[in-house]
């Protein structure tokens, strides 16, 4: 009988690692009641002259109250981690209708004109912008000089033909070079405003044009450019 409780106590113990928290708690409870059934069955029935160990059975006691403070535990961070999910896509919505400046590569052509936000880490003597369509073809390429700091690229949609370009999505890489030839890193951004906030997966996405945007990749946020 003695084996009967350790087993109890060993099943509740792994309940709790293997189960959720609703689960695992109804599977303690119905283990938990048998334990005193069986703990009630042997003291009764003891040998008198050879009473059973106490040690034993308070260990398991302990064990037992151990893994319900676990699963009251994992109550309580599941809640706060509901509580924050609630909160960021509440925050998500908010972002309805703003102008948004995000990580990325790629921007929207539309009306002859796609724009990006580069910034050089120090000033580059030498930098040749690629641009690509979206299914990875490059229709164009520029050579320019960037300034240390924050600046704006805008392309016409012009073809390196000349040819214009259709509306779509479509990306820039820059490889730049100082003075010395020594290779300049180039970070790289895009501006839009947020049409619609998908909150189906773990994070809310921001769809700003027709890119889908996490919202821990906006970097700033500002108002419509229609004023609203």
């Amino acid at each position: 009988m003695t084996s009967g409780l350790s087993s109890l106590a060993s099943s509740a113990s792994s309940s709790s690692s293997s189960s959720s928290s609703s689960t695992g708690a109804t599977g303690l409870a119905s283990n938990f009641t048998q334990f005193l059934t069986l703990l009630t069955t042997q003291l009764k029935n003891q040998n008198p002259l050879d009473p059973m160990d106490t040690n034993q059975f308070t260990q398991q006691l302990v064990q037992f109250a151990g893994v319900e403070q676990q699963l009251k535990t994992n109550d309580r961070l599941d809640n706060i981690l509901t509580a924050s999910q609630s909160a960021s896509s509440a925050s998500a919505t908010s972002y309805i209708g703003k102008t948004v400046t995000t990580d990325g590569t790629k921007a929207q052509l539309a009306d002859g004109e796609a724009s990006w936000t580069l910034e050089p880490a120090r000033a580059a003597a030498k930098a040749v912008v690629t641009i690509s369509d979206a299914k990875g073809n490059v229709v164009a390429t520029q050579t320019t000089a960037l300034s240390a700091g924050s600046q704006s690229f805008t392309w016409n949609g012009k073809t390196s033909a000349g040819i214009t370009s259709p509306d779509g999505t479509y990306s820039i890489k820059v490889a730049a070079l100082d003075a010395t030839g020594a290779s300049v890193s180039v970070d790289t951004s895009v501006t839009g405003t947020v049409s619609e906030v998908d909150l189906s997966g773990s994070t809310p996405i921001l769809l700003v044009g027709s890119q889908k945007v996490p919202l821990s990749s906006v970097q700033q946020i500002g108002l419509s450019t229609s004023g609203s």
